[in-house]
């Protein structure tokens, strides 16, 4: 498939301020009339959704890794088909709140399961499919747990910092390997100057569409 459009990922840890930024994007984007199709993972989708309310359930039920990791790529994979393929073939610019670096980032390298393994998994699910730009937004894991308490913690986000931190060492690592597509994001800072960085990587990727993105 030719990638007619702009494809921008956001990741980093819960609690980092991903999805506060992605909002904003969305909101910015919006205003200058470009429209940007903005999807979540998992979700945006019935199916993906319907896969969400298993994933992300507080309760006990038992799942194995490799279970999750599956999961996660039937999801995306009808994502993928449903939403992001279209966007793309279309001109879109596509905002994607988590993508494959998540699965590589929270069940290969944190749980274990392996980054080749979830790669494998996600092969047919993602058909090629990179984005031009992922965001990653970085917080020590201390705050980014600071941030969210008194919210009650889904069954990913309730393992604990030790997973939260190898999570993270996978992004900046995953950052220093590929600094063409992913850039790290600062995110200990005021909500106004972690947007201006946001927008400032994302205008690139506009002047490559023929949009000005200065504005």
């Amino acid at each position: 498939m030719k990638k007619k459009g702009l494809f921008i990922t956001f990741e980093g840890i819960d609690g980092s301020g991903k999805t506060t930024q992605y909002n904003l994007l969305r909101g910015r984007l919006r205003r200058r009339g470009l429209d940007p199709v903005c999807v979540r993972e998992p979700g945006s989708t019935v199916v993906g959704e319907e896969i969400r309310s298993i994933l992300l359930s507080s309760d006990d039920r038992p799942m194995t890794l490799l279970t999750e990791a599956l999961l996660y790529a039937a999801a995306r994979s009808q994502l993928v088909r449903e939403v992001i393929v279209p966007a793309l073939e279309g001109g879109k610019v596509v905002l994607c709140d988590r993508f494959l670096d998540s699965s590589l980032a929270y069940q290969g390298y944190a749980g274990g399961l392996g980054v080749d393994t979830v790669m494998a998994v996600n092969a047919a699910a993602v058909r090629g499919i990179r984005p031009h730009l992922t965001l990653v937004f970085d917080l020590s894991v201390s705050e980014a747990l600071r941030r969210e308490r008194g919210r009650k913690a889904d069954r990913i986000e309730s393992r604990g910092a030790e997973y939260l931190q190898r999570v993270r060492e996978y992004y900046l690592e995953l950052a220093r390997k590929e600094p063409d597509r992913v850039r790290v994001i600062p995110a200990a800072r005021d909500i106004a100057e972690i947007e201006a960085d946001v927008y400032r990587e994302v205008s690139e990727g506009l002047a490559a569409l023929g949009i000005d993105g200065r504005g």
